[in-house]
């Protein structure tokens, strides 16, 4: 088994050399085969001290970004520079204990292709576990449709074939965990010891949270395309119901206003069929839009080529191939 662990940066400085020297100590004990790819993604001196450990430490690699991306875009960079068979994503605040990574290298057990690190106990205050609650179990579970949505969370483990999924994927709004959930749904938790922030003070706010709940639902979902169908036939039948009781009150002589019944009919007919013609083209664009994604057509795990090994056993033979 081979590992790479990748960190994407952001205002770390003074985090990264009490991090690094915290994953030599635990490291070596999973396996000798092993790196650290950590991606700067912010314009302080935090690349200062990355680099420097890049330059200390043969095994750390650190990757600089041109500009401020976003923490899933320089995670993209991360994975896509991994050299191992095994890609652990982790924050640079030190909330992520480095002495829990054999846990999480345990629990990808040869029926898994994920695993998803969850706290033993929340360590942040309740307003930002009830708004992560929502965007995982809202957001990423009830609209994306993603299975396992509520232990998804920045420490994880995944085999490094899935990163074939990732080919295609571009533009801002990108999610690691979105496209995880296309290429595998072998996941699986378990359960960790996180700490607090020690250094420094996070960027989460609900404006942020609410920013990146409304980029993955239309950068990877059409269902508020397909709502406005939805709300065409809504209309449509609330329309029906009017118009039958528009047409009673007419014949029993309740309506007073010349024309009121015509109009009413025909407004609720056209606002239904507007909405309607809306959503089919949505469904179109839709379409569209999914192809844009980069969502992969498959991804390979294995691949056994008996052919080639007959290959292989007549050059080393020399002659006719001998029986496997």
């Amino acid at each position: 088994m081979s590992l790479s662990v990748v960190v994407p940066c952001y205002r770390s400085a003074r985090i990264l050399p009490t991090l690094v020297e915290r994953l030599n100590g635990v490291l070596p004990g999973i396996t000798p085969d092993h790196e650290v790819i950590l991606v700067v993604d912010s314009t302080d001196d935090t690349w200062d001290a990355a680099s420097q450990l890049a330059v200390k430490y043969e095994h750390v690699q650190a990757i600089r970004m041109a500009r401020n991306y976003g923490q899933h875009n320089a995670l993209i960079a991360g994975i896509r520079a991994a050299s191992f068979d095994r890609i652990i994503t982790m924050d640079d605040d030190l909330q992520h204990p480095p002495e829990e990574l054999p846990k999480l290298v345990a629990a990808l057990t040869d029926d898994l292709d994920v695993v998803y690190a969850v706290s033993e106990q929340e360590e942040h205050g309740a307003f930002r576990n009830i708004t992560s609650w929502g965007a995982k179990n809202l957001v990423l579970g009830g609209t994306m449709g993603i299975p396992n949505a509520d232990v998804l969370g920045a420490l994880r483990i995944f085999r490094t074939f899935l990163r074939a999924g990732f080919d295609q994927v571009n533009g801002p709004h990108v999610s690691v965990d979105i496209v995880l959930s296309w290429t595998t749904t072998r996941v699986g938790s378990t359960t960790v010891r996180m700490d607090q922030r020690t250094d420094g003070r996070s960027g989460f706010t609900f404006r942020s949270l609410l920013k990146h709940a409304v980029n993955m639902i239309l950068g990877y979902s059409t269902k508020p395309l397909r709502l406005v169908t939805y709300l065409g036939f809504l209309i449509g039948i609330c329309g029906l119901a009017l118009t039958s009781r528009l047409i009673y009150l007419y014949f029993v002589g309740d309506t007073t206003v010349a024309g009121f019944t015509t109009i009413a009919s025909l407004v609720t007919v056209f606002s239904s069929a507007q909405l309607i013609g809306i959503g089919v083209l949505g469904e179109y664009l839709g379409r569209v839009h999914a192809h844009g994604m980069g969502r992969p057509t498959y991804v390979i795990r294995e691949h056994v080529n008996g052919a080639t090994r007959m290959r292989e056993l007549t050059d080393v033979s020399g002659g006719t191939p001998r029986a496997c």
